[in-house]
């Protein structure tokens, strides 16, 4: 009997050796079928049998199947997710070991998908206690959002532990580094406070890359939400000479804003007059000194469009929902030189006293968060510095 259980034993190990070596040798063709997956069901059969293959894979194949979230659409990208967890779960629960040093080189190669540089660095740290003293601290500029938070949020202890101890020179230091690595609201607040404290004044503005000059012209009719849809004078050609028919037959011409608030918000209810049932429009120039895509991140509680050099970049028709920083991201190409933004705003007809914001705030910056500043940031910073003098 022992000699029949050991034999049954040896089958099922070897077997399940052979499984996983077919598995490895086949990670490739795997992850290739995980990443047709598409929406409505396209691709999913196939997918969901590949993952079961693919998650009893050797420890060794976790590189390869990081590297396939790389550009992956998001249903891709769980599974694959999902792959790696399952693989690196049942390693360590068996005791085993997961490559360290492959995983390493992975978080340090910024060409990988962020989101799975920040996997491979959690799994990294389970098996090497060491690795966030040795590697958080050079990722200050990170393109993982994730991975500098983590730089930040280690600079702000460090910051704050020199203030309480009356190194007020270090720690000014320490925070104005980490404001350049900064990225989240909820950081920059927490480094301006202490710089603020420490004499320094901090530009959110233009650390955000907020937009602060603006041109704007209201009201046109959105009676019964009908403006969203119509395609009035504005969105067809640019004329600041102009004069335009719009809502009630009222004549009405372009007027120039400048917004002084830290966070951009440009108040259409306060810069115009507080209409209801309107449409505005609000227009600027960003010069580029060269062709780069960029993030136009808006944040609104109204419906709204906007526009790059005539191109319509995204538009959503929906009403007071609030309003959040980056609240919706849109990929555009910057040209070389001047660019126009256009930004088209619709207030509805709602009476409620929470239904009355009628505002937009727009920055432009890289995939990261970072500002991308246009090069006559200064007339504009100038501009919006008299708005608020003369308030």
């Amino acid at each position: 009997m022992r000699r029949t259980g050991f034999g049954v034993r040896s089958v099922v190990l070897l077997i399940a050796m052979a499984w996983a070596t077919v598995a490895s040798a086949d990670v490739a063709d795997l992850i290739r079928t995980i990443r047709t997956v598409g929406p409505e069901g396209q691709g999913n059969v196939a997918a969901a049998k590949a993952w079961k293959e693919l998650a009893v894979a050797k420890p060794v194949a976790l590189p390869a199947i990081l590297a396939g979230l790389d550009d992956a659409n998001p249903l891709a990208a769980n599974y694959l997710r999902s792959a790696v967890e399952t693989i690196a779960a049942r390693e360590l629960a068996t005791g085993g070991k997961l490559p360290a040093e492959e995983l390493e080189k992975f978080v340090l190669d910024i060409k990988h998908d962020p989101r799975a540089r920040r996997l491979a660095f959690d799994l990294l740290t389970r098996v090497d206690k060491s690795a966030p003293d040795r590697l958080i601290p050079g990722m200050l500029s990170d393109p993982s959002v994730e991975l500098r938070r983590d730089a930040v949020e280690r600079l702000i202890a460090q910051g704050n532990a020199q203030f309480d101890s009356e190194k007020k020179a270090e720690a000014k230091t320490t925070f104005e580094q980490a404001l350049v690595g900064a990225r989240d609201d909820d950081q920059v607040q927490s480094i301006k406070k202490r710089l603020e404290e420490l004499g320094e004044k901090v530009d959110l503005p233009k650390h955000f890359g907020f937009l602060l000059s603006w041109r704007l012209v209201t009201p046109f009719d959105n009676t019964g939400n009908k403006g969203f849809n119509v395609v009035y004078a504005p969105e067809k050609k640019l004329d600041f000479n102009a004069e335009y028919e719009g809502k009630d037959r009222l004549k009405i011409r372009w007027t120039e804003h400048a917004t002084d608030n830290e966070y951009g918000i440009v108040d259409l209810s306060k810069a115009l007059t507080p209409f209801k049932g309107a449409v505005s429009y609000a227009t600027t120039e960003f010069v580029s000194d060269n062709e780069q895509p960029v993030d136009l991140r808006l944040g609104t509680p109204n419906s709204w469009k906007v526009w790059l050099n005539g191109e319509l970049l995204f538009a959503r028709e929906e009403y007071h929902r609030g309003m959040t920083l980056d609240q919706y991201k849109m990929r555009g190409t910057l040209k070389s030189g001047k660019n126009v933004i256009l930004v088209k705003v619709c207030q509805n007809e709602q009476t409620e006293e929470w239904a009355q914001r009628w505002q937009f705030q727009l920055r432009v910056c890289d995939a990261t968060g970072t500002a991308v500043l246009s090069s006559d940031r200064r007339t504009a910073q100038a501009a919006a510095s008299t708005a608020s003098e003369s308030n």
